[in-house]
């Protein structure tokens, strides 16, 4: 007579799809996801694990705490959106609507747009999301243009050029408050555009 084993319960046997070489992209493009869509304190080890076909102990093996792993799938996201081109390479003139163009332009490719909601939405209730912010939107994007203008408080300048942006794209993409959520960019980019100039560039 032929008997059967019964189902083992509680964590799943471990195959080359769950753990091999890919394992790690599969869970830091689940966390993207999951922090985009949920913020930092809703999302759970468990639930990235269950999006990325992993075991919960397997996120934990790569990345450690949930904290860990937000900063590693948000930052893997940030650099390339982030490393900003020289906005002046042409000089002042016109600086404000190159920083405008390139910020916006970031926001509205989605590839790019799902880390920074990630980053934007959990900010506001948590330490860790916070620091990536300041970190990557600031530093890799503001500071750089603040170090190469020739005006009194450079920095000072910059944080309010990145206060007048990001406060737009927290209306626009997150709280999408009509008509700014809707209306072309094109008209966001000229009105936005010459308070960044003023911000950077007036003496």
């Amino acid at each position: 007579m032929t008997t059967h084993s019964p189902r083992r319960r509680g964590r799943p046997a471990r195959t080359d799809t769950a753990s091999g070489p890919g394992a790690r992209d599969r869970i830091l493009a689940a966390a993207r996801a999951e922090f985009a869509a949920r913020g930092y304190d809703k999302t759970s080890i468990r639930g990235i694990a269950k999006a990325a076909s992993v075991d919960p102990a397997l996120v934990h093996h790569y990345f450690g705490t949930k904290e860990q792993v937000f900063a590693a799938a948000v930052e893997v996201s940030l650099v390339p959106a982030m490393e900003i081109p020289d906005v002046l390479a042409q000089g002042t003139e016109g600086v404000g609507e190159r920083l405008a163009r390139f910020f916006f332009g970031v926001w509205e490719n989605p590839v790019t747009r799902a880390p920074l909601l990630a980053v934007i939405r959990s900010a506001v209730t948590h330490d860790a999301a916070a620091g990536v912010l300041r970190n990557f939107v600031l530093r890799r994007l503001l500071e750089r243009v603040a170090g190469e203008l020739e005006v009194p408080d450079p920095t000072f300048r910059a944080e309010l050029a990145a206060s007048q942006m990001v406060g737009i794209a927290m209306l626009r993409y997150v709280v999408k408050v009509e008509p700014l959520a809707t209306v072309d960019i094109e008209e966001i980019i000229a009105m936005v555009a010459p308070t960044l100039q003023r911000y950077l560039t007036e003496v």
